[in-house]
């Protein structure tokens, strides 16, 4: 059997079929389709294959860290020193990756398992209660459209990098695929497209979602990743509206210090913080921090791999800055916000929110600011935090700010790309910068045009 997305996409349900046969396994006869009205026939049913979709974006290969990781590794020129044996990383951190680079692999099969779940439950949407219908299609249309924006950040080219109308992103699927036919061989679709799929789910989701759902996705999540992906796009304006959203909510408070907006070793797991907007659980019945496994040191539950260079913490970072204190020795400097190998993987925090408001303001230069808050007062909020001053909110203190803020939170290499900055000799849309097709997957479907460059 051909390796392909689509079988990735189907692995989950085949265990399901063959978990709740009575059969021995041995008298299984092989299958590759499932009948999709024994699957999900009750509330209930859709709800659980609800919850096997955030565990499926939770993934070590998608929202557990893994791609975040990679991108940091390919916007890297001087801040990581990279000791780890995993060739697929070492053609990371050098920007020569291959096409048959097992992580990349992994990277769109997590990602397009975590799409067909949650295809499985929009197609079912009719079987949930009323009282819960909206709510369960929201989660469903946030992870969705949250798991195309990020697959097309890493697949395609930038948005602002030649035209997102002709550039190739990643297939569309909106529908569950139960049976591998010639229709499931899906072509790419354009860079526009994809965004245009990931802001209608995202813009549903928001309108569908609770404001407050434990720590599951609510509308202030899908604000909040509107707000990024908005401004990945350079539409400043609906950027700063969507971050408002989330700031305005009241839902969301910074964390009294730097360090305990992330789990410390011994922090109990799957407890979000209060500057939380969205968070990957990672529990010990779940798997791992992705980003624990290599930024963490060994002590701490990781392979201590990536190493900060601690001539970039003390030439980035101000002497008086509380961040510079995220960092521990343990023979050599590691992040400590990936201390906890099994603590939560932030993903969208509310010091973002405030910086995304700020940079589009700037950038916008309203004659009142969005969300009545000026860039300066934005910018202060996270600065303060950190036991710092602030004088001046131009663009280029506000990117720096976000350098320092999220620094290791896979931010840094789409930042370079959409205000075009180049990463050492590389320039900013350089082929090498994004990922290649998988080749397998390129076997398994001849409509998968490759990558330039690859």
């Amino acid at each position: 059997m051909k390796k392909t997305y689509i079988y990735n996409l189907l692995f989950a349900s085949m265990l399901l079929a063959a978990a709740s046969s009575c059969k021995k396994a041995l008298d299984i006869a092989p299958v590759d389709t499932i009948e999709q009205s024994q699957a999900l026939l009750k509330s209930k049913d859709v709800e659980v294959a609800l919850v096997g979709t955030y565990s499926a974006l939770g993934s070590r290969n998608f929202y557990g860290g893994r791609p975040f990781l990679m991108a940091d590794f390919l916007a890297n020129t001087d801040a990581i020193e990279w000791y780890g044996t995993y060739e697929e990383l070492t053609q990371t951190i050098n920007k020569k990756l291959l096409v048959t680079n097992t992580f990349v692999d992994n990277v769109w099969a997590a990602g397009y398992t975590t799409i067909n779940d949650a295809n499985n439950v929009l197609a079912a949407i009719d079987k949930v209660d009323a009282a819960k219908k909206n709510k369960v299609e929201g989660e469903a249309k946030f992870i969705r459209g949250a798991a195309y924006f990020d697959l097309v950040k890493v697949f395609g080219k930038a948005y602002n990098d030649g035209s997102p109308t002709t550039n190739l992103g990643v297939p569309i699927v909106l529908t569950p695929t139960t049976a591998v036919t010639d229709a499931s061989y899906v072509s790419r679709a354009t860079v526009a497209a994809v965004y245009a799929q990931a802001i209608a789910d995202l813009t549903d989701a928001e309108a569908k979602l609770p404001a407050t759902n434990g720590f599951f996705a609510t509308k202030y999540s899908a604000a909040g990743m509107l707000a990024r992906l908005y401004l990945q796009m350079g539409n400043y304006a609906d950027a700063a509206a969507a971050a408002n959203r989330v700031i305005a909510s009241g839902n969301y408070a910074l964390t009294s210090s730097f360090i305990n907006a992330f789990p410390t070793m011994g922090s109990t797991p799957g407890v979000n913080s209060t500057e939380d907007v969205f968070a990957i659980q990672v529990t010990t019945l779940t798997g791992f921090n992705g980003y624990n496994e290599f930024y963490g040191s060994s002590s701490y539950g990781g392979r201590g791999d990536a190493v900060i260079s601690q001539n970039w913490i003390t030439t980035t970072y101000a002497a008086n800055d509380d961040r510079i204190n995220a960092f521990y020795d343990d023979g050599d400097m590691y992040t400590s916000k990936y201390a906890n190998p099994y603590g939560n993987v932030s993903v969208i925090r509310l010091a973002e929110m405030y910086l995304i408001r700020a940079e589009a303001n700037v950038r916008l230069a309203p004659a009142a600011p969005i969300g009545g808050r000026t860039p300066l007062q934005d910018l202060a909020v996270v600065r303060s935090r950190a036991g710092l001053t602030t004088t001046t909110a131009t663009l280029a203190n506000i990117l720096a700010e976000r350098k320092l803020e999220l620094a290791f939170e896979g931010f840094a290499l789409h930042d370079a790309k959409r205000t075009q900055t180049n990463i050492g000799s590389l320039a900013w849309n350089s082929n090498a910068l994004v990922f290649p097709i998988p080749q397998r997957e390129r076997d398994a479907n001849k409509n998968l045009v490759q990558n330039p460059g690859y």
